[in-house]
């Protein structure tokens, strides 16, 4: 009976915390487990990003980095006026965009952390081959930022492997198991160049957000298709989608295809 009634203790507690701790995401208006606030998050990711950019070997090539921020810039200009337009624009002094090159031609990834701080990999860049490309990329990653996928998958972190901690008490305790915790929010492993996925949920939901972005920073959201089609002829052999944290390729086109007329009405070809 006493185990019982603990039970029911514990389930009604973390009911009141998931009831308590919920944010929404803009554009899907999905509710999103939220224990961590984005500042705690963005102060631990400038840290991170900076030791992670001294252990990598920075692209020495200046064209290709200068359209990396180019891209860039535009993407996170189109993101900052998206927090505007929804009501969330005291959220925009949370970032501090950054953009980097890394040179890796073995990693076909990018990542955007909390705060802006963004990566991209020499071995995408075969596959994004244009400007528009690149564009696709960087407004799918930094569209994790913007849906605060970090600090959702950070918040389930804390409660699965840490008793639901909040994240300064898990840094006091656990220093280090917490900013392993943090990089595996960030889908970033703890090995340099290893980056874990996001789940299928929010793949999906950075591909939606990021098409508009890139669509108000002037960049063909159309675009999108060609070259998910082109990661998707990379090869390998490719798990079934119930056992993939990514969407399949198949689903990931048809979704997109499905969201182009919203992305398309912010679009302005030049």
């Amino acid at each position: 009976m006493r185990k019982k009634t603990l039970f029911q203790t514990i389930f009604l507690f973390l009911g009141l915390i998931l009831l308590i701790s919920c944010a929404i995401v803009p554009i899907t208006g999905r509710r999103q487990l939220s224990l961590v606030s984005i500042g705690e998050l963005t102060s631990m990711s400038a840290t991170q990003y900076t030791q992670l950019m001294q252990q990598s070997k920075i692209n020495p090539d200046k064209v290709t980095t200068a359209m990396v921020r180019k891209v860039g810039s535009k993407i996170a200009a189109s993101a900052e006026q998206f927090l505007r337009d929804n009501g969330l624009e005291n959220e925009i002094s949370n970032y501090q965009w950054e953009f980097n090159v890394i040179a890796d031609s073995a990693t076909v990834n990018a990542f955007c952390m909390p705060g802006g701080k963004v990566a991209v990999y020499t071995g995408i860049l075969p596959v994004t081959k244009t400007e528009t490309g690149l564009a696709v990329v960087i407004g799918h990653e930094v569209a994790h930022a913007l849906a605060n996928h970090s600090g959702e998958r950070m918040s389930q972190l804390l409660i699965q492997q840490l008793g639901g901690q909040t994240l300064a008490l898990a840094m006091q305790n656990k220093p280090e198991a917490t900013r392993n915790l943090a990089l595996e929010a960030y889908g970033i492993g703890s090995s340099l160049g290893l980056l874990l996925p996001y789940s299928r949920l929010h793949e999906s939901e950075a591909d939606h957000i990021g098409l508009i972005i890139m669509a108000r920073a002037g960049y063909d959201p159309r675009e999108a298709i060609p070259f998910w089609e082109r990661m998707s002829q990379l090869g390998g052999q490719k798990p079934p989608e119930l056992l993939s944290t990514h969407p399949a390729d198949e689903t990931r086109i048809n979704a997109i295809k499905q969201e182009l007329p919203e992305a398309l009405k912010y679009y302005q070809q030049p």
